[in-house]
């Protein structure tokens, strides 16, 4: 069974999107923030982390950055979850080291055609 992790702060954002995953035959874990993904990275490694942008203490954008000095052997596929439709913002995000993006909200289709385009390595490059 595939691992994902879910990087919200939202509880409410982890509870649903963990119930879509979980639907699509993952296993799911959460984490609050970036920091408390790092440590969980630290013991274990998912399949993908499904990552929101806007967090306190560790937002998305220094998560990737904390992720790459890990230089995992087996780097999980990134999906940045976000409200951010700026162009600019996302080319950031996929530059910063995300294999794909998905708009909040979104639903269970939505979400398993960003999960089949990063671990087949296909930048979709548009929104969803």
């Amino acid at each position: 069974m595939k691992k994902c992790l879910v990087v919200d702060d939202s509880k409410v954002i982890r509870k649903v999107a963990c119930h879509m995953l979980e639907t699509l035959d993952f296993s799911v874990e959460e984490a609050g923030d970036g920091s408390e993904a790092i440590e969980f990275l630290k013991h274990d490694i998912p399949d993908v982390i499904l990552l929101d942008w806007n967090m306190p203490v560790m937002d998305g954008m220094e998560f990737l950055h904390a992720l790459k000095a890990l230089a995992l052997d087996n780097r999980p596929k990134i999906i940045f979850c976000t409200t951010e439709n700026d162009a600019d913002q996302i080319r950031r995000a996929m530059d910063a080291g995300a294999d794909e993006y998905i708009m909040k909200p979104f639903d269970r289709e939505t979400l398993l055609s960003k999960i089949e385009l990063a671990q087949n390595g296909v930048d979709s490059g548009q929104p969803a």
